[in-house]
């Protein structure tokens, strides 16, 4: 055995595979990888005269009695009822649907079991604990308890009995010694058997420390290559036109804040260069994102090159389609449209038509259109670009590692253009409005430069939030019967579309909201209903009649957090808002406030419980999405922010970006070894493990 073995060729795991697989386990490694969450310490062995009700321990005894009966409320259920005695008394031990014990456990068996021993009916008795007899070496009792990540049909249990003889095998460690000895970190083998089955905490926590870094470093190392790679490869060079650019700039209406300067500057001097800009814009809703990445394809168009602009939703594109066309009315070039269902052409002017698929494919090949905007439809296979230049991904966290990739490839592949000029890399400008804390982006993104717009124009009104407990929900309602009176619109988000089997009844869904509010909290107002289920056709026609004032209020999921401009709207309500990240609940905040009139979010919540409410307060005072970021971080961890697809990141990692120190630690000994070894042609298993992450992102 060795760690990429298969575990198609472990025996044991046979009868396990289709349950392992739902936990993306399929190798020796996937499985000893599959670190535990927790442990129950079983290690104190006690008689059965000192039990102690709660007190979690381990009962060495025999069987005195067993019998299996169904439960006389719940036929279906089998109940197990044993008698466990030593020296000192019997004790009454209860199992539930395991009727199998009665002949695995007859009586004079010696068996430990192992829980925290009840006294709810009076006497001490144990539900539902672990168990094995004596003659086996323990796995689950008198000892730390692994408790694993699970599924239906394989409980921690079943994957320690699929564990234990792997720790007997001896394995190849990816990390190098020297690293490991300067990092003071336990070898491989000493670390999956103290992570697995560890003699005390301070053990378990410091092969987990191991695991952690040993994924952050290679996630590193990942990185790192990426952005050798990238500033190792050729770009068309974007040269700087200031006069150019001034005259838009001026023609604005409204001036640039300081940090959109700064960030302008550092995006010119990008494109400057020979090797491709590998940037990444973050800034709140509203920042002025949209301006900074349109100043930049003015600039490529200048110097005749193409920009291609990618955003997640047909709604943002036509968003930014429409933005484009309004701030800069005096672009001579031709801007396209690109989405799955439509296909414009803007000519300057405010001259707008439909063009066929076709045709616009053909002139974005030769290189004659410079501003193409659209969704995914700008990676399909008909897509080429003569001149590329440069690609902006716009909420860039929400496209797949791969989908990133493919548009940079638009005219990357190698060969030569359909201008006939050699491919070269595009440089790069991703964006994101989710605020997203330094340590957080400097970790996923460690491969990309990152600029931060920190001032929202000048004169934007703060929003005013509000946290609503249900006593004042009546007020808020009829505080929005003012606003709407008064001209203005609402959005109403819930955390579902449908209730889910493992929600509670408190999570209100969009579907359920959209009926009580339009039947009967406002039934003589317009109230529309979206979220993301809906077809395309659907969604777009119901934000088209919500951003052009035929609705009043418009009830939906978190779709709306990225691509609804609605400078009208003037409430943001979001039910259930307990049920939604900081973060998250800051970006949706962002969705008002657009306009000239005063704006405001309701935090509704059924919730009373203190430590809640004092985080919604957070979001009511925050000032900055970055600030508001990093409480999240703290309070929920990384993996609130994305999954694993959108950034590749292993799990254990992502877990981890919250300890600063071990992430620079991990990042400076990837870059000390690849200055040693640019090509790690001495470590071979760090090549394997590289190439594992890389195939896992590709799968996600």
């Amino acid at each position: 055995m060795n760690l990429s073995t298969p575990l198609t060729d472990y025996p044991r795991a046979k009868r396990y595979l289709p349950k392992l697989e739902k936990l993306g386990i399929r190798t020796v490694r996937d499985l000893l990888y599959h670190l535990p969450t927790r442990y129950d310490d079983f290690s104190r062995v006690r008689p059965v005269a000192t039990l102690v009700p709660g007190e979690p321990c381990t009962v060495r005894g025999t069987v005195a009695s067993i019998t299996a009966r169904r439960a006389w409320r719940n036929q279906r259920m089998v109940i197990v009822d044993a008698l466990l005695s030593d020296k000192t008394g019997s004790v009454r031990v209860i199992w539930f649907n395991q009727p199998y014990l009665v002949n695995t456990l007859k009586p004079g068996t010696e068996v430990s079991v192992a829980g925290n021993p009840s006294a709810k009916t009076g006497a001490l008795l144990f539900l539902n604990p672990a168990y094995e007899t004596a003659a086996v070496s323990p796995s689950h009792t008198a000892r730390i308890i692994p408790v694993y990540p699970q599924t239906k049909g394989l409980t921690s249990r079943g994957i320690r009995y699929l564990v234990k003889p792997l720790l007997e095998e001896t394995y190849e460690d990816p990390l190098p010694n020297t690293i490991r000895e300067e990092a003071h970190l336990p070898d491989i083998n000493e670390a999956l058997q103290s992570a697995h089955f560890p003699a005390n905490g301070k053990e378990a926590e410091w092969a987990r420390h191991r695991f952690v870094f040993e994924e952050l470093f290679i996630f590193q190392l990942y990185q790192n290559l990426r952005r050798r790679r990238f500033l190792n490869l050729s770009a068309h060079p974007v040269p700087k036109d200031d006069a150019y650019l001034d005259q838009f700039i001026r023609a604005l209406p409204f001036g640039l804040t300081a940090s959109q300067q700064q960030v302008r500057k550092e995006v010119e001097r990008d494109m400057e260069r020979e090797h491709p800009m590998h940037r990444l814009l973050q800034g709140d809703v509203g920042s002025g994102k949209t301006v900074i990445a349109s100043l930049a394809a003015l600039l490529a168009a200048r110097a005749g090159f193409q920009s291609a602009l990618m955003a997640p939703t047909e709604v943002l594109a036509v968003q930014h389609f429409k933005t484009v066309m309004d701030l800069f009315p005096g672009f001579e070039g031709s801007i396209a449209l690109l989405t799955s269902s439509q296909v414009r052409l803007w000519y300057g002017e405010g001259l707008v038509r439909e063009i066929k698929r076709r045709e616009l494919a053909e002139r974005i090949a030769d290189g004659s259109i410079p501003v193409v905007i659209g969704t995914h439809a700008l990676i399909q296979k008909y897509v080429s670009f003569g001149r590329l230049a440069l690609v902006v991904i716009d909420e860039q966290h929400r496209f797949g590692v791969e989908q990133r990739a493919a548009l940079l490839r638009r005219s990357s592949s190698g060969g030569k253009s359909a201008s006939g000029e050699q491919y070269r890399t595009p440089h790069l400008l991703s964006m994101t409005a989710t605020p997203i804390p330094r340590s957080l982006a400097l970790t996923i993104w460690s491969d990309l430069d990152v600029s931060y717009l920190t001032e929202l124009p000048k004169g934007r009104k703060r929003i005013l939030t509000y946290v609503v407990p249900p006593a004042k929900r009546a007020g808020a309602y009829e505080f929005i019967r003012k606003e709407v009176r008064e001209g203005r619109q609402v959005f109403v988000i819930c955390p579902r579309i449908e209730k889910a089997d493992d929600a509670g009844t408190d999570v209100k869904t969009v579907t359920e909201e959209y009926e009580t509010l339009s039947k009967q909290v406002f039934p003589d107002l317009r109230v529309a209903l979206l979220h993301g289920k809906l077809k395309s056709k659907e969604k777009n026609g119901v934000m088209k009649a919500f951003a052009e004032g035929e609705t009043d209020i418009l009830v939906a999921t978190s779709v709306v957090e990225v691509g609804v401009d609605v400078p009208n709207a003037t409430i943001m309500l979001i039910e259930g808002s307990e049920h939604f990240g900081l973060a998250q609940l800051y970006q949706l905040r962002g969705r008002v406030g657009r306009g000239e009139h005063q704006s405001y979010c309701l935090l509704f919540t059924d919730s009373s419980v203190p430590s809640t409410v004092k985080r919604l307060e957070l979001v009511a005072k925050a000032r900055s999405g970055l600030e508001l970021a990093e409480q999240d971080l703290r309070l929920r961890g990384p993996g609130e922010f994305f999954g694993t697809t959108q950034t590749g990141m292993p799990d254990l990692a992502m877990k981890a970006v919250r300890n600063p120190a071990i992430v620079k630690q991990a990042g400076f000994f990837a870059a000390k070894l690849l200055d040693e070894d640019p090509k790690l042609e001495q470590y071979p298993l760090l090549r394997a493990n590289i190439k594992h992450l890389i195939a896992e992102i590709r799968e996600a």
